[in-house]
């Protein structure tokens, strides 16, 4: 049985296909001793190193982790801040997290050793639906409802259009359905027509959801793309 190159590193170094064949491009790939050219096949039984490093079959991990609000997605603490990486057990700190959540945001975030699988995650082109539930500061008027869910509200990199339904009478709590994942856009999008997001819990990820975690909890989850 053999493997293209680029899906192989995808699978077992962690990184995008498009990661992959720039490393093979560049020629930091071997098999066998041999430099690699894109398009190369990989049998079992071959020696695959990376500038020197061999890159063995791993087990594939999927994680699901509810990351409370105060913690950030990077591997090394800013200041005093934590890392949701202090939420996890050290066998599985080497994994990379699938997308962000911004230090006051909180929910589903997934992580993994599959680069293949988290750009299919994240790509745009794959358009996978992610759900929040948001508090804003102050009473959303229906004309700016109407802004956000039907016209888009123009922010400096582009045209953001937002699912709502309202979760209260009040109309501070909402549901947000989105499949782009521009840096906080849900908070910019508020935040430029005079709203402040005081909650930002993301509940879903394409076909994952947080299926009864506390927050700081974590599970591994099956490979559902």
């Amino acid at each position: 049985m053999t493997t293209r190159l680029n899906k192989y590193l995808a699978t077992n170094f962690g990184v995008s296909r498009r990661e992959a064949d720039a490393l093979i491009s560049d020629g930091k790939v071997f098999i066998n001793d041999k430099r690699a050219i894109i398009g190369a096949r990989v049998e079992d039984g071959d020696k695959v190193e990376i500038e020197g490093h061999k890159v063995d079959k791993e087990k594939l991990i999927y994680l699901a982790l509810n990351k409370p609000a105060g913690y950030v997605c990077s591997r090394k603490r800013q200041g005093d801040t934590p890392t949701m990486y202090e939420l996890l057990p050290e066998k599985f700190q080497t994994l990379k997290s699938v997308g962000r959540l911004d230090k006051n945001s909180s929910g589903i975030i997934l992580l993994t050793n599959d680069g293949d699988f988290a750009y299919q995650m994240t790509h745009p082109k794959f358009v996978k639906i992610k759900i929040y539930e948001v508090e804003i500061d102050h009473e959303l008027a229906p004309l700016h409802q109407q802004m956000i869910a039907d016209f888009g509200v123009q922010l400096p990199d582009g045209l953001s259009k937002l699912g709502l339904e309202k979760m209260n009478d009040e109309r501070t709590a909402w549901r947000v359905t989105m499949s782009e994942g521009r840096n906080r856009q849900i908070r910019r999008t508020f935040d430029a027509l005079g709203y402040k997001v005081v909650l930002l819990h993301r509940t879903n990820f394409g076909k994952y959801g947080l299926s009864g975690l506390k927050s700081g909890e974590f599970c591994e989850v099956p490979k559902v793309i």
